[in-house]
């Protein structure tokens, strides 16, 4: 039974909804036994917003195919608690989670709905979950799933399956339940044994590793974790690289496509190999949005411009040639089919390919990671690449956290120690050791070191008091000390509702004044943190005449699109004054009224200045979700009777690896937004030279641990994060995402 069954003998919709009101606000709990109670109490939920059209539906549907089929077997129809349970399991779907915790769900009823975060203040709210749900024990539930034809255990054809244990039932869609099994078997799979027999001889990788990572100085160092990932990366099929920001995931992985190239083609010159001469590996890059990929292309070009591959190979040039450096969105790499989940490669059409590297994998959702792996040819490597403590994936799961929720105790084997030792030169740290260590822990290497943020970097110490583990009253202590020690490159500011000065400074300014220290020639090798103006003065300054030519074109595009990089405002929430929507409008009067920009008072959507972000693939126009274009004013060129009428062009990156500019006419752009206000999930995989992190004035669960820290490690050399009202932060870093999934089970 699927949704997609016809409905020929279905009852009308309305008789399924009907129920007294009064009755069902004096006593809730009759949804509970009453199928009409029940829908009619699900349509007030979808009235208020706090449940989904679709999850309604959801249950709609099952309530009336098990009607017809019980009807025609003459067996009892879905009970109403069965319903409920699969309404809400659609539901947290869209809120992130892979399935519906039916324990967790009866100790914190309230939380399985997207309640408002302070409560709804309409009149007449509709009975809340925990009111409804406050006499039902987990037994009973569990119980009232008891239908094979619509509930499962496992593999089968019902739309819903219950998986976990007796004290923890776990409630899927049949679909992501799969998801789960396809991923949790084919990463197993790739794994084999813990101590993983086909590991290559340790003697064959050490001088490999040696020359692509010597030391430095006279005493041998303490372990370098970057030399480590690359050897545990190349012993297995499956590897995962984590880390935070600056900690080098990109230096290693480069290293770690030269090391793969140099054995899969005998280039070792201290070994006599019969490989000599073997074809090189077949290695793709691939990212889960444009801006990510095109990031990862910049970042893994010139690194390996500068690879020093001396003494690694017989011939040099020929190995540094087989590093790949072009890097593909998922989507494009899987083939994306329209109107379809299914990608052109599967199974049964698997990628070409001996090495997959997916960088920024914390974004990658339940439903794509099962498919790129399926699409995995069986004896393919796959690393992965990303920092497990970012914000998960938009859509449902949490893969890289799940996977690598062991990741900070190491949890090594003896047997792995042992060859680690071997291959890299560096004994493992004792606390990393564990004799008892998972298969998938042999798997896994986090980056301990941020390179990018050292010990006196305000934005790195910031970063580590939002993640600390922590009571909480030592955690505000260390974030209260991060904001208040006056370091150079992290500036809190605090901003009321009314203050619109204070947020036109910011947005146009980039307040340079509020960093600690900050005077002429400090920091003297990075540029001053800037605001808007900034890139909109070198559009003004630095337009080329009307009569030159393209390149000179293409060159100010690159010359403003890089300056717009200097500076983001970032925010939690889409809607609201301190959201998206809020601030791109104020944004937008605070520099039409600096003269910047011209929109006639917001009358004209597009005008010069205007930056947009893309919210959607565009595979016409090799535009991809996540890329930001600038609108800028190009000659007419018919323009032959010289006035001064122009013709506005979006610029955007090509996102091909080169310096490329592709110009695209708005009327093109259906799946654009205004951007100088970004929210944080859209600014995953960006960095910007000077970050503004806006946080809202209430409490919301979006605000979370993740998401603060997401923003943050956002600003490559300058944060400014700005509370308002009574700010907060505080409540942010103590709030986690728990996306309930069965992976890390």
């Amino acid at each position: 039974m699927t949704p997609d069954t016809p409905n020929h003998t279905a009852a009308p919709e309305h008789a399924l909804i009907q129920a007294p009101e009064n009755a069902l606000i004096q006593a809730p709990e009759h949804a509970l036994a009453d199928h009409a109670a029940l829908f009619a109490l699900l349509d007030r939920w979808v009235d208020r917003g706090w449940l989904r059209s679709l999850d309604r539906a959801f249950a709609a549907f099952l309530h009336r195919e098990a009607s017809r089929e019980n009807h025609a077997n003459g067996v009892s129809e879905a009970s109403p608690l069965l319903l409920l349970a699969a309404a809400l399991a659609s539901h947290q779907l869209g809120r992130g989670h892979v399935c519906l915790d039916l324990a967790q769900t009866l100790a914190t009823p309230d939380l399985a709905l997207s309640l408002p975060p302070e409560g709804d203040s309409l009149d007449d709210p509709p009975p809340l979950p925990s009111r409804v749900m406050a006499a039902l024990e987990l037994d009973a539930w569990r119980a009232a799933l008891n239908q094979p034809e619509l509930v499962a255990d496992g593999p089968g054809s019902t739309p819903l399956v219950l998986a976990g244990t007796a004290a923890r039932p776990r409630l899927y869609l049949r679909r992501y339940w799969q998801h789960e099994q396809d991923i949790h078997s084919r990463i197993f799979a790739r794994l084999g044994s813990g101590d993983n027999d086909e590991a290559p001889d340790a003697a064959r990788l050490r001088p490999i590793l040696d020359a692509l990572f010597p030391e430095r100085g006279d005493a041998p160092p303490a372990i370098d974790w970057q030399k480590a990932a690359c050897a545990l990366a190349g012993r297995s099929r499956f590897a995962v690289i984590t880390g935070g920001p600056g900690t080098g995931k990109t230096t290693t992985v480069v290293r770690l496509l030269a090391l793969l190239q140099a054995l899969a083609m005998g280039n070792n010159e201290d070994e006599e190999s019969e490989a000599d001469g073997a074809p090189p590996l077949r290695i793709r890059l691939a990212a889960p949005t444009g801006k990510a990929a095109a990031r990862l292309n910049e970042s893994i070009a010139g690194q390996v411009a500068r690879l020093d591959l001396d003494g690694l190979a017989d011939d040099p040039k020929r190995l540094r040639e087989v590093i790949p450096k072009d890097v593909s969105t998922l989507h494009r790499l899987l083939g994306s089919r329209p109107d379809t989940r299914r990608f052109r490669h599967d199974r049964h059409n698997p990628l070409p390919l001996d090495v997959l590297v997916v960088d920024e994998a914390s974004m990658v959702d339940v439903g794509m990671m099962a498919a790129m792996l399926e699409a995995l040819p069986p004896r393919a490597r796959l690393v992965l690449l990303g920092d497990k403590d970012q914000l998960a994936s938009v859509e449902a799961g949490s893969v890289l956290g799940d996977l690598c929720a062991r990741a900070e105790g190491g949890h090594y084997t003896p047997a792995t120690a042992e060859w680690l030792g071997e291959a890299t030169g560096q004994p493992l740290p004792a606390e990393t050791r564990d004799a008892d260590g998972q298969p998938l822990d042999q798997a896994i290497a986090m980056l301990r070191v941020s390179h990018r943020f050292t010990a006196d970097s305000g934005i790195g110490r910031l970063a580590a008091a939002i993640n600390l583990e922590a009571e909480p009253a030592a955690k505000r202590k260390a974030i209260g000390d991060a904001l208040s020690a006056g370091f150079a490159d992290l500036s809190h500011q605090k901003l009321s509702a009314d203050d619109e000065r204070g947020l036109a400074r910011l947005a146009v300014t980039g307040c340079p004044e509020r960093f600690a220290r900050h005077q002429p020639g400090t920091r003297a090798a990075i540029a001053p943190p800037v605001g808007y103006r900034h890139f909109l003065s070198v559009m003004a300054e630095r337009r080329p005449a009307d009569d030159a030519d393209q390149q000179a074109f293409d060159d100010w595009a690159r010359a403003v699109l890089a300056a717009h990089g200097d500076f983001q405002l970032l925010c939690a929430l889409r809607r609201g004054p301190w959201g998206v929507e809020g601030l791109n409008e104020r944004v937008r009067q605070a520099l039409e009224r600096e003269k910047l920009i011209d929109s006639q008072d917001g009358r004209q959507r597009w005008y010069p200045g205007r930056p947009v972000l893309v919210t959607k693939n565009d595979y016409g126009l090799g535009l991809m979700n996540g890329d930001i274009g600038i609108t800028l004013d190009m000659p007419r060129p018919d323009n032959k009777s010289g006035n001064d009428r122009r013709l506005l062009r979006v610029a955007f990156p090509a996102g091909d690896g080169t310096d490329r500019i592709k110009w695209v006419l708005p009327s093109r752009l259906q799946s654009v937004e205004t951007v100088f206000a970004m929210t944080v999930h859209k600014s995953q995989g960006s960095e910007f030279t000077h970050a503004a992190l806006v946080l809202p004035d209430a409490p919301n669960p979006i605000l979370t641990r993740e998401l603060v820290y997401t923003g943050i490690t956002r600003a490559r050399h300058w944060l400014t994060l700005a509370e308002t009202g009574r700010g907060q932060l505080m409540d942010a870093a103590q709030r986690r995402v728990m996306r309930v999934s069965g992976l890390g089970s």
